[in-house]
């Protein structure tokens, strides 16, 4: 009686572990596969790449004038408006002065004259912005780029009261090829005509003309410039 039921249990046992064997082995589907996640960081990583190598693009000498001429087609707006720590003015720019304006407007969206300064004032003549003695402002100029911007006189705009224009540079320049980092807005009443013939008007002061007068008739030191810093504290395209 006990050898059958040794017997009974030998065989419940054997059945059981047969039952059971295949429990440990994991069925296909659970099995780890690399996902989409991979493919995504490395299209971030792209991405980023791209947008550095976008971010490193310098304006020169040879590329300039080509790209204004593109960039000025996707305007959509030619008003400025200049806010700094006296006030603020708005620009309007001529349609017909291409280059310039493009600079202006590109210059603007970058943010470089942001708290750069008025630094030239000269009494009942100009006011001259777009300098400072930071040097992040030497740091943005050299991100942005080293080129000139050709005269454009010819298009029928004075520089009447209220009129923004170009300075040529400094560097030896026979040319009068203007400094595209700065300005000079004409404070004089009826105007600075003297200057037609030398640099390029492209713009005017639509609305905040008293801001300009007040920036004017700042106290100036040696060299005219401010005894006080006159900021821009934002520049902005608006509509």
């Amino acid at each position: 009686m006990n050898s059958l039921k040794f017997y009974l249990y030998f065989i419940i046992t054997f059945i059981l572990s047969v039952g059971c064997k295949d429990t440990s082995k994991k069925p296909e589907s659970t099995i780890s596969v690399p996902t989409a996640t991979i493919d995504s960081t490395q299209t971030e990583t792209t991405t980023s790449s791209q947008q550095e190598e976008k971010e490193k693009f310098q304006l020169t000498e040879d590329n300039a004038i080509d790209f204004f001429f593109n960039y000025e087609k996707t305007l959509k707006s030619n008003k400025v408006k200049i806010t700094t720590n006296l006030g603020s003015f708005t620009l309007e720019l001529y349609d017909n002065v291409p280059y310039h304006r493009a600079n202006f407007i590109y210059l603007t969206r970058k943010g470089y004259f942001d708290f750069t300064q008025f630094h030239r004032v000269v009494k009942n003549f100009i006011i001259q912005g777009g300098n400072s003695d930071d040097r992040k402002t030497g740091k943005k100029r050299t991100d942005i780029g080293r080129y000139l911007l050709p005269p454009d006189t010819r298009k029928g705009h004075k520089h009447d009261r209220g009129t923004i224009s170009m300075p040529s540079s400094e560097m030896d320049n026979p040319h009068m090829l203007a400094s595209p980092f700065e300005f000079f807005i004409v404070v004089a009443d009826p105007g600075s005509y003297h200057l037609d013939d030398e640099y390029t008007p492209f713009g005017r002061v639509i609305e905040g003309m008293d801001v300009v007068d007040k920036i004017n008739n700042q106290p100036v030191g040696e060299g005219d410039w401010p005894m006080q810093n006159i900021y821009i504290e934002k520049a902005e395209v608006v509509k």
